[in-house]
């Protein structure tokens, strides 16, 4: 317990899924959050949950494709907390496309949720993280990021470009010298509503097959459990990872070593 006491992290896309398991972990260990997201109800009950639990947590509404949101909600923590020790750009996501049919506003849409606010994220955040001492910024890519999908056009090339982007970013700040460490995290696919959603269009099947089905394509016999991101989202936020800066850590199952 304790692995990030007092430090300030804010997690968008917090509200559910993989973005609540690492909400709730980072509060768990010590953490204030400020969590993100466009689903003011999840988002809200969440806080809520949190604060009656006697950990702290305060919930903002937060388009990330939108560059005077991420103002905003800048304002809004370095007002009230002054500083920002960690940010977990978790927001994100796709649908299944084909690369003939699928459209240039839906590439966009895809291109800006996963990458623009990658962007826009790790650019504040390093604007305000290097006049207070540093701290730990870490982004959501996913296996998509890795390796090819004949279904996931627009997705794999964000997730690949947030890949990219990160260790660029990581260098920029080691060489600048303002202790900020940009790493990425590479999930395979995670038990969540939006992951087994995916799962079933993919296969056509019911839930239960579609599980079945992509726990066979992990070597380890099955799928993700959102708590097993967010225990590596954990070690980056903390000052465990103090040397992890530039890296990709992959937790998928075995997905990629095939």
């Amino acid at each position: 317990m304790g692995r990030v006491d007092g430090k300030i992290c804010l997690v968008t896309g917090g509200a559910n899924g993989l973005g609540e398991a690492m909400v709730r972990l980072l509060t768990e260990e010590g953490a204030t959050v400020i969590l993100t997201d466009i689903d003011v109800t999840g988002g809200e009950k969440l806080a809520t949950e949190i604060t009656l639990a006697g950990k702290e947590a305060m919930f903002i509404k937060h388009d990330v494709t939108d560059e005077a949101a991420w103002e905003s909600v800048f304002s809004a923590l370095l007002d009230k907390y002054g500083r920002l020790d960690v940010l977990v750009n978790n927001a994100g996501g796709g649908t299944y496309n084909d690369l003939e049919t699928l459209s240039l506003s839906d590439w966009r849409k895809i291109i800006s949720l996963n990458m623009d606010s990658t962007f826009l994220g790790t650019q504040m955040a390093v604007r305000a993280m290097k006049e207070t001492g540093g701290g730990s910024i870490i982004n959501l890519s996913s296996v998509g990021g890795i390796v090819g999908s004949p279904n996931l056009v627009a997705y794999s090339a964000a997730k690949a470009g947030v890949k990219l982007f990160s260790k660029c970013a990581a260098i920029h700040c080691g060489q600048k010298g303002y202790n900020i460490r940009v790493n990425t995290v590479h999930p395979g696919l995670i038990k969540t509503a939006s992951g087994m959603e995916m799962a079933e269009k993919a296969t056509g099947m019911t839930p239960e097959q579609a599980e079945a089905a992509f726990s066979a394509l992990h070597p380890i016999g099955r799928i993700g459990l959102p708590h097993e991101i967010a225990t590596a989202v954990l070690y980056l936020a903390s000052d465990e990872s103090s040397f992890a800066t530039g890296a990709e850590f992959v937790i998928d199952g075995g997905y990629t070593a095939i």
